[in-house]
């Protein structure tokens, strides 16, 4: 309990559960682990600062992809595509927690605007979700799923991205695997999500829930016929994914589909100062969150508290690979907690576990389990991560729905449980 990782990740969550600013917590937070690893403060906010580099091609992809959403946004597609949404679901909740998850996939994996999509969609369909007294933490975890089930299961998209890091992590610790050959085993972590998702949407929080009415813009007589500029800003989006995954840069693709956009005039050039400004609006801060993530990631990195951690287990798990497994994954769930990032945790873990797992026996079908859901674990549930502060971003517009009690909180109990019950039942079989 004595551990810099384990103080600062506690100290964290006590922070955000009083409401402190998620910044604030986070830079507290590592000021706590670097004393408590005996360091200097003017070296723990060195290293902080230098840290913060380490996201920055993160960061920059979230803005360009807020000016690539507002663009959707002002060409009229965003509002169309609510409209659409309205009309098609009538007085059927469930039918419009299925489309949120589809649309949630989709920014993902085929057009890759990520969590950008959230504070441009989701807004205007609260006075919807009041109608239907929709609870709207079922809400966060229906968002929530489709932003992080689809990098665990699928080789597209983010998921590419993901299980790369897997692949090459075991790689380079000794463990050969191609890419490819991840996603065969991790969509059993992805199905154990859905079980979640169900569980969340027809039991947890299938009651009514009352809000207040907002007002909105009503959306009724808007014309929802598709002309020009929306298929030019439907091809931008596409550009985006192709070059993403051509280049295997975000940055760039985003790039290149706001040239598309403005390039063909689907939003007049006159308006680009303003789409750019528009978009460190909407994901700036979650940018800046990102940044100040990989300095405290950092931080904890240089307590070496991750290595006395794993060390510390060793003695209790003996030669049983579900204790084993137990101890990684809870190991996991306090890093990834602290971080907010499961792609930025798998070289953490990576070189601490695997040499474990190999001396313990592990196959490489569990290795593969153990270490991806290691590295999501918390990712649902940290109040630093995209994957709540996104759906929160969009839920909260009203200032009706609280990050941690109505966002955290609930997709941290449906879906680590989850993770947590999918690898010990996997790990079970594939030895």
């Amino acid at each position: 309990m004595l551990n810099p990782i384990v103080i600062s990740v506690i100290v964290l969550c006590i922070l955000c559960l009083l409401r402190v600013n998620v910044l604030f917590s986070l830079m507290i937070s590592s000021i706590v682990a670097g004393l408590c690893a005996k360091m200097p403060i003017g070296q723990i906010m060195d290293l902080f600062i230098s840290g913060m580099g380490q996201n920055s091609e993160t960061a920059l992809s979230y803005i360009l992809l807020g000016a690539l959403a507002s663009a959707i946004s002002h060409t009229g597609l965003a509002t169309i595509l609510s409209v659409k949404i309205s009309n098609i679901i009538k007085d059927n909740k469930y039918l419009l927690l299925a489309i949120l998850v589809i649309i949630s996939i989709l920014s993902q994996n085929l057009i890759p605007v990520h969590i950008a999509f959230i504070p441009i969609l989701i807004p205007p369909l609260l006075s919807l979700m009041n109608k239907l007294k929709l609870d709207r933490r079922a809400v966060a975890c229906s968002l929530s799923f489709g932003l992080k089930a689809p990098y665990i299961a699928l080789p597209l998209g983010f998921g590419l991205i993901f299980q790369g890091l897997i692949a090459d992590n075991m790689t380079q610790n000794g463990i050969t695997i191609a890419k490819t050959q991840v996603w065969h085993y991790s969509w059993i972590l992805g199905f154990s999500m859905f079980i979640a998702l169900l569980i969340a949407i027809f039991v947890s929080y299938a009651k009514p829930r009352e809000y207040k009415e907002i007002n909105i813009k009503e959306q009724e007589n808007t014309d929802t016929k598709l002309n020009r500029k929306h298929y030019i800003t439907l091809i931008g989006a596409l550009t985006t994914l192709i070059v993403q995954l051509i280049s295997g840069s975000l940055p760039l693709g985003a790039l290149i589909g706001l040239s598309v956009i403005f390039g063909f005039r689907a939003v007049p050039h006159r308006k680009m100062d303003f789409l750019m400004n528009e978009g460190v609006i909407l994901m700036g801060y979650i940018a800046f969150v990102m940044l100040v993530c990989a300095g405290f990631a950092l931080v904890l990195k240089e307590t070496h508290g991750i290595d006395s951690l794993v060390n510390s287990i060793i003695p209790y798990i003996q030669n049983s690979k579900i204790l084993a497994s137990l101890a990684m994954l809870l190991i996991g769930l306090v890093v990834t907690i602290g971080i907010g990032s499961s792609f930025g945790t798998i070289p953490i873990l990576a070189v601490l576990f695997i040499p474990l797992c190999a001396k313990l026996g592990f196959s490489t079908p569990s290795i593969i389990i153990l270490l991806s859901a290691a590295a999501a674990l918390g990712d649902a549930g940290s109040p630093a991560s995209d994957t709540t502060l996104g759906p929160t971003s969009g839920l909260n517009a009203d200032n009706q729905h609280n990050h941690i009690k109505d966002t955290c909180i609930p997709t941290f109990i449906h879906y680590n449980t989850a993770l947590i019950i999918g690898s010990l039942i996997s790990v079970s079989i594939f030895g």
